[in-house]
């Protein structure tokens, strides 16, 4: 039989149930001390430990970065390189990305459980590539405005990196690629205006969510080298349309922000409810498919758009002490209801 790695508390629980169950002559003794022996206690928690390391070094390299622009001394360093053609830093850069995907490939085929350093590995080169891409950009498009074709550029390479690197965080980053093209693209289009085709950015990131979440449903799965990444593909066009719906809601689709603060919230709410309905649609069907990241992003917006419809609709018609006072009491009921199916879920 497997062993089972608990915490302290978790083994203690299970051991005083164990008691329990053989002074009521529902386990012999025997029994008892099988079962505990197949018990440890859970050491040090490495796995989270690597996952928080890693992260923190990242961060740490994004502050390095501002840091090195905070110095005097290094400011006159880098003052020396403002004459440097862009060519350079476009291949040096590219060479950077390159390093850093060799490295990735060769460890995930050496170490392919070490997955946070291979994947850190996997994001610097992905950030080496945008950087290298933006420097190529300017060296073939100095007089244009049309730069919307390096994002393009980029999007490829991330698309044809992930399939070779099999590298899901690759390919997050040519989705987020692809949005920052589309908004740009549709931008550059209607002559940098707040609109196109009549939409301003919520209602089209709206539409393009519900393109990415459509055909990570009904294309991706028929293309063989790219059904890997399917369910990615899934979480983050739903995560585009949710958090698009939600920014409609609050904006709706006007083209200027003086527009939008001449009306008020009721002219719009349509766009809320829509929103409320689908998160709560989108909460029904992850529980309905047991599809966890469904549902969870069903609710969390569910939730969110509900309170954002609370603040709307009554913080100028009610007294702040009784608006506090059923937000309070309202987050109060859903801290409970999340604690139930928190316990429900351990029971299981």
């Amino acid at each position: 039989m497997k062993k089972l790695d608990l915490s302290r508390n978790e083994k203690q629980t299970v051991e005083d149930a164990l008691q329990h169950w053989q002074e009521n002559n529902l386990l012999s003794a025997e029994q008892v001390e099988a079962l505990k022996g197949n018990i440890d206690e859970k050491g040090f928690e490495w796995k989270t430990l690597a996952r928080y390391a890693f992260w923190i070094a990242l961060v740490s390299l994004v502050f390095a970065v501002f840091s090195l622009f905070a110095d005097d001394a290094l400011i006159r360093f880098v003052e020396r390189f403002y004459e440097t053609p862009n060519i350079v830093f476009c291949l040096f850069f590219g060479a950077l990305a390159t390093g850093f995907y060799f490295l990735g490939f060769r460890n995930k085929k050496r170490y392919p459980d070490k997955t946070f350093s291979n994947e850190t590995l996997m994001l610097a080169g992905a950030f080496a590539t945008a950087a290298c891409v933006g420097f190529l950009g300017q060296v073939l498009d100095r007089n244009t405005s049309h730069f919307t074709l390096s994002f393009l550029l980029s999007i490829v390479i991330y698309a044809v990196l992930a399939i070779k690197l099999q590298s899901k965080l690759l390919w997050v980053f040519m989705l987020i690629a692809l949005g920052i093209w589309f908004a740009t693209e549709t931008a550059y289009h209607s002559d940098w205006g707040f609109k196109f085709w009549g939409m301003n950015y919520p209602l089209r990131f709206t539409l393009f969510g519900l393109l990415v979440t459509a055909f990570s449903l009904w294309g991706q799965p028929k293309i063989q080298r790219l059904q890997p990444f399917q369910s990615t593909s899934y979480v983050v066009g739903l995560l585009y349309t949710m958090i698009a719906l939600w920014c409609l809601s609050i904006f709706g689709n006007y083209d200027s922000f003086d527009s939008w603060t001449e009306v008020r919230q009721y002219h719009i709410f349509y766009w809320g409810v829509l929103a409320v309905l689908l998160s709560l649609g989108v909460a029904l069907y992850g529980m309905k498919t047991k599809d966890n990241a469904t549902r969870d992003i069903g609710f969390v917006f569910f939730i969110l758009n509900l309170y954002t419809r609370f603040v709307e609709y009554l913080w100028d018609n009610i007294n702040r002490t009784i608006f506090f006072l059923i937000l309070a009491v309202s987050f109060w009921f859903v801290g409970r209801w999340a604690e139930k199916i928190w316990r429900k879920k351990d029971a299981n």
